[in-house]
């Protein structure tokens, strides 16, 4: 039925005021007319531990002839314990669900990287669903306001006929095991519920679910979980494996949308013009609607969404404190600033995102659990804590999590309206943009020297959704001005500015477009999330938040280090200019004819795949830059013979690479670039950070063996098996990599069984615990000392220096360092290095606190020093100015004492070259190829404090080890997919490993 408009004045009084539909419909009841499953309802009281854990929503089961319940598919009821169903148990029960109710339609929305099926499955009346297509049709113009010409009257018009989309997810973080079977639950409460309460909602809403996200990680806690019971006295495994790449930060995947599971949940969600994407996790008791959260909210999105966030939170646990159901609350330490979780997809795409932290147990055991008393105090927002000490049972958890869906559901249902001319204004006002807020458009110029980059960042954007056209010929606008350098004595990177200072008026300038670029426009309806990708963050130092949920810079343009221009001017909108129709590509092709190919070195990550795709021809790389053919090729290009012209060209194009073909070779340097033998090194700790480094390689197609710390302390010989070992970042200390876990207790098995027929697949061992331990640290040392590259990256870096498989690096304490996920300025030091190919001298890295190095001639050095302008003098006579002068004899000038950069190790004294047992030889002295920039212009996005501790520093530090090499890097260049720009710091190395020392300056004795 359509709805009634209410007036836009009182919207604010309804909301505050809560339902004035009927009162039978607001007051949760089951219809008495209607029978209970009393055996199902006896088995919800008998698991549920105590009275108040339980709603008059859900402590009781509606019976409907012909349709089955959970237990048909679990044995039991929803959240009985010791009962986890596997995905395609779930995806069964809702497609029985489906069989048996028109009410419920299921959907596939795509596969996992494992090949597990996504579902999402709609649940209405018989009358919305069969409507489902026309109401998503009206929905989509109000999505896309251009489609009615932005004409409020026919927005209204559409709304008063349409109903709400509202998308509930569960289990993307896998040891967070509640939701499948609430999920399940209330499907089927939504379904065959006749109370007014429920019947209300499936009138009003579709309610769309995708009951388990990480269908691979969720396979594998169950198999944890039935090894669990199995061994119901010994401990069990950790999930050291959730998702085929990586664990907990699949929920930060929603910027570079690198995961399958995030594809597959945005696609469904613009698919369905949802109005609401509502995400269900498991930390804190009882309930936390995060919602709501704390500051700093994102500045990107519309004002109205966090209107909403607060209607919406309050609103829940109004309704569940009514209930009197403890532990619900809205407002935490959860803040909102980062858009790469799934539930922002909804933020940055017109919606609402929404996020439940219920209590769960990461299995279906029912436990005592005592709470500390920061999660059972009585605060202002909590005035009906938790329990201090409680028995948890996943019925209870199920319990919570269907309430608060219901009492949403309700609440939108019954404000509908109002969410929809949200929904519809939240669009409009994002393709009014440029004229209201700005930009008018972000530009990617044509001649950027980096066109696969390019290409890789306007991809992230059509998956985004966002509009992308491209000029038809050159223009010119207006852009901001490039700010003048700061002050070399301003304390840049401590503190950034201060009250009393006023922000100058922006500057601007002409700049000119060639023919051809990329023209993002922000009067299309996905302008936020183009916005908040490709602009810049800034996280003020003294923000009252301290504590940042997550990263705080993620700047696109200068994480994939490609050329992006925010240009306010509104005449870049009537530049002429093509909608781009297909996914953009790199140009590409053969140019010339002749038997040496010859291609530029821009670190293109295709670069690597191509040095591997074409295996058995001969590359060299250029250690010069030089000019071939009229084209002007940069250092460390690639010079290929015995690479068939029709091979090369359709491999070029299909990796969007351009390649010359020469006559002959050009006369400058080289040095063979080989297709070495790689393995990526992991621990049992933790596979979460080394994941996103097993994606880049899987999609670059670069083959490598996947061993754990266990297969390295067990092969003396590692140097016949590979030639680079690259160990990703653990974290975790480094005395924990080589120690493992405690040996009390049972041993952690992870392999395939029948019982556990899902884990083990990515890698599998006896028992868990063992680490790296004196054998693999050994092993390792030998590998580099015969000719091996090691490459060790932040604590896996410190792990080689503390380790002593490294001489003359020593890690320096942070005194103020606080970067928690800041992308920063970076410099070439050494541009001959090979890491250093195809990189310009400054450029952008992402750092989270990484060690600090310091280098030393010595070894065992510790390398730190104190600027000059940092020591004291000591005690005596004079100012503070002037030099002491003992009594007693003639002043001796001292000697002007040894001063280096940040970046570089101390020149040897005459005292350490008496008997120079601990010097480093020349050759095998440590090579800093990249360091972290000056502190006054260190930050460039996010949070940065006490820059000045980590300013001017090694980022990137080449030690020879006898034959071989351990790189060492104090940043994470490979992170989530959003750091392409750094990439190929890590494949120069590897493709030239054993060519490290080239272009290599003798050091002085």
């Amino acid at each position: 039925m359509p709805y009634r408009h209410r007036p836009l004045a009182g919207c604010l009084c309804l909301l505050l005021a809560g339902s004035l539909h009927a009162a039978d419909t607001s007051v949760p009841a089951r219809d008495p007319a209607q029978p209970v499953d009393e055996a199902y309802t006896r088995k919800i009281r008998e698991y549920t531990t105590e009275p108040f854990f339980l709603s008059p929503l859900v402590d009781y089961l509606p019976a409907a002839a012909g349709v089955p319940t959970p237990q048909a598919v679990l044995g039991d009821v929803a959240g009985a314990p010791g009962k986890l169903p596997y995905a395609a148990d779930v995806h069964r029960y809702m497609r029985m669900l489906e069989s048996a109710s028109p009410r419920v339609k299921v959907r596939s929305i795509g596969r996992s990287e494992e090949g597990r099926e996504m579902i999402s499955v709609a649940v209405a009346s018989e009358t919305l669903l069969a409507a489902m297509e026309t109401n998503r049709a009206r929905l989509a113009q109000l999505a896309d306001p251009r489609a009615i010409s932005m004409d409020d009257a026919e927005a209204e018009r559409l709304l008063a006929a349409s109903y709400p989309v509202y998308y509930i997810t569960g289990t993307i973080h896998s040891p967070e095991t509640g939701a499948p079977t609430a999920l399940m639950e209330l499907a089927y409460r939504l379904a065959v519920d006749e109370s007014p309460y429920v019947r209300y909602i499936r009138d009003h809403v579709i309610t769309l679910i995708t009951p388990v996200v990480e269908v691979d990680g969720r396979d594998r806690q169950v198999d944890v979980y039935n090894w669990h019971l199995a061994h119901p006295k010994d401990n069990w495994p950790p999930l050291v494996y959730w998702g085929h790449y990586v664990a907990h930060d699949n929920n930060r995947d929603a910027m570079g949308l690198t995961l399958n599971l995030t594809r597959n949940v945005l696609g469904e969600y613009v698919f369905q013009k949802a109005q609401v994407l509502h995400d269900l996790h498991e930390s804190v008791p009882f309930l936390y609607d995060n919602t709501v959260g704390d500051g700093p909210y994102n500045a990107w999105i519309d004002p109205i969404l966090t209107n909403e966030w607060q209607m919406l939170g309050w609103n829940n646990v109004q309704e569940m404190t009514r209930f009197g159901m403890p532990g619900v609350f809205t407002h935490g330490d959860f803040d909102t600033w980062s858009p790469g979780y799934l539930m922002f997809i909804a933020a940055s795409h017109n919606g609402i995102s929404r996020l439940y932290e219920t209590f769960g147990n990461a299995g279906a055991d029912t436990v005592v659990r005592r709470l500390s008393p920061d999660e059972y105090s009585r605060t202002w927002y909590r005035q009906n804590p938790p329990l201090p000490r409680v028995s948890w049972s996943q019925r209870n958890n199920n319990n919570y999590e269907q309430t608060g869906l219901l009492t949403s559901l309700h609440y939108f249902a019954d404000n509908a309206p109002t969410f929809l001319r949200n929904f519809y204004f939240k669009s409009k006002r994002s393709v009014e943009k440029p004229r209201a807020e700005g930009p008018s458009a972000y530009v990617f110029p044509a001649d950027d020297p980096r066109p696969g980059a390019q290409a890789e960042l306007l991809r992230v954007l059509q998956r985004q959704g966002c509009e992308l056209s491209r000029a038809r010929g050159e223009f010119e606008v207006s852009v901001p001005a490039k700010k003048k350098p700061k002050d070399k004595d301003e304390k840049a990177g401590d503190k950034t500015g201060t009250a009393d200072e006023k922000p100058e008026k922006p500057k601007t300038e002409r700049r000119r477009f060639p023919a051809g670029s990329y023209l993002v426009r922000m009067d299309q309806p996905y302008s936020r999330i183009a916005d908040m990708l490709l602009d810049y963050q800034y996280w003020s130092p003294e923000d009252p938040q301290k504590h940042p949920y997550d990263d705080t810079g993620w700047t696109f343009g200068e994480l994939f280090g490609v050329q992006v221009a925010r240009v306010d001017d509104p005449a870049v909108l009537a530049v002429a200019a093509d909608r781009v129709s297909g996914e953009v590509k790199a140009p590409s092709g053969v140019e010339g004819s002749g038997p040496v190919l010859a291609v530029n070195h821009d670190a293109d990550l295709a670069l690597v795949s191509l040095r591997y795709r074409l295996k058995d021809a001969t590359f060299e790389a250029a250690e010069e830059p030089f000019e071939a053919g009229g084209v002007k090729f940069a250092r460390g290009s690639f010079l290929i013979r015995g690479a068939g012209a029709a091979d090369a060209g359709r491999i070029a194009s299909e990796l969007g690479l351009r390649v010359h073909a020469l006559a002959a070779a050009p006369s400058v340097k080289t040095h063979p670039l080989r297709a070495p033998r790689l393995a990526l090194l992991h621990s049992w700790l933790s596979t979460q950070d080394e994941g996103w480094w097993r994606m880049a390689l899987d999609q670059l197609k670069v083959p490598y063996d996947y061993v754990s710390v266990q297969t390295v302390a067990a092969t003396p010989a590692l140097r016949a098996r590979w030639d680079v070992i690259v160990f990703p970042p653990v974290g975790r200390p480094a005395a924990a990599i080589v120690g493992g876990m405690p040996r009390w207790g049972n041993a952690l098995p992870w392999k395939t069984t029948p019982l556990t027929p899902n884990i083990g697949k990515i890698d599998s061992t006896d028992d868990m615990r063992p680490g790296l331990g004196a054998a693999g640290v050994t092993n390792l040392r030998d590998f580099a000392a015969a000719g091996g590259l090691v490459i060790g990256v932040m604590d896996t870096a410190e792990l080689a220096v503390n380790y002593g498989l490294t001489q003359g690096v020593a890690i320096g304490r942070a005194e103020k360092l606080k970067a928690p996920g800041t992308i920063v300025r970076a410099k070439v030091v050494d541009p001959a290095s090979p890491i250093a190919y195809g990189f310009a001298d400054t450029f952008s890295i992402y750092t989270a606190d990484g060690p600090i190095f310091n280098l030393s001639n010595l070894a065992g050095g510790r390398g730190r020093r104190r600027p000059p302008e940092e020591t004291e003098r000591p005690t005596g006579r004079g100012t503070a100015d002037d030099p002491d002068r003992p009594m007693g004899h003639p002043f001796v000038e001292p000697p002007e004492e040894p001063k280096a950069e940040a970046w570089e190790a101390l020149p040897l004294t005459e005292e350490q070259r008496r008997n120079p047992i601990f010097v480093i030889p020349p050759a095998m002295r440590p090579r800093t190829v990249l360091r972290y920039g000056d502190a006054k212009d260190l930050l460039v996005s996010g949070l940065l404090e006490g820059g000045k501790d980590l300013a001017q520093h090694p980022a990137v530090v080449d030690v020879p080890v006898d034959k071989g090499h351990v790189v060492l890097f104090s940043n994470n260049p490979i992170w989530r997919g959003e750091t392409l720009g750094s990439y190929f710091l890590v494949f120069n190395a590897i493709l030239n490993f054993d060519q490290l020392g080239a272009g290599r300056t003798p050091a002085a004795e």
